[in-house]
C-alpha cells in the first residue's frame, strides 16, 4: 500500500489554504479514509458512494459544493484543477481523483464549526465523522483504530 499521506492526502490539502492542512486535518482525514475504505475501495460495495472516502453525490458531494463556509473553497479547488464545481461530474470524479477527493473530505469536516480533535479526542473525533458523514452503518468497533492508525501515520 502507498504512503496513505504523501500519496492520497497531501496533494489535495495542497490545493486549499495552508492553515486547513493541519497534522490534526490529516489524521483525521486518514482515519475517515481508513473506516469508510481502507483505501482500497474507490466505489462503495453494492453502494452509490464513491472515492476513498465514499462520498454520496446527494451527501458529501452535494453538501461540500453548497454549504456557505465550503462552497468558495471548492469553487476554487475546482477552477485549479480545472474542473466545473458541478455535483454529477465531481461525484465521477472522486472516485479517481484522490487530490479533489480529499478536498472534499477537508471541506465536509470544514462545515462543522468545531475545532478537528486532537491525537487523544478518540470520541470527539467519532462524533464529528459521525456528524459529517451520517454513515448508514456506522462501525464504532474499528474507529478507535483507525484513528490511532492515523495519528502515528502523520507523527512518523
Amino acid at each position: 500500500m502507498p504512503n496513505i499521506i504523501d500519496t492520497y492526502i497531501n496533494p489535495g490539502l495542497a490545493l486549499l489554504p495552508v492553515d486547513m492542512g493541519t497534522k490534526q486535518a490529516r489524521a483525521f482525514i486518514a482515519a475517515i479514509g481508513l473506516q469508510e475504505s481502507k483505501f482500497e475501495y474507490r466505489k462503495q460495495i453494492g453502494g452509490p458512494a464513491r472515492g476513498f472516502w465514499q462520498f454520496e453525490k446527494y451527501g458529501g458531494i452535494k453538501g461540500v459544493l453548497t454549504h456557505p463556509s465550503s462552497k468558495p473553497l471548492i469553487i476554487e479547488v475546482c477552477k485549479r484543477l480545472v474542473v466545473p464545481a458541478d455535483i454529477d461530474l465531481c461525484y465521477g470524479l472522486v472516485a479517481y481523483h484522490d487530490a479533489l477527493a480529499c478536498c472534499f473530505a477537508r471541506l465536509l469536516l470544514w462545515t462543522i464549526p468545531r475545532p478537528l480533535p486532537g491525537k487523544d479526542d478518540v470520541e470527539e473525533a467519532w462524533n464529528q465523522y459521525i456528524m459529517a458523514w451520517g454513515p448508514g452503518k456506522p462501525r464504532k468497533e474499528t474507529w478507535e483504530g483507525c484513528y490511532r492508525s492515523a495519528w502515528a501515520m502523520v507523527e512518523i
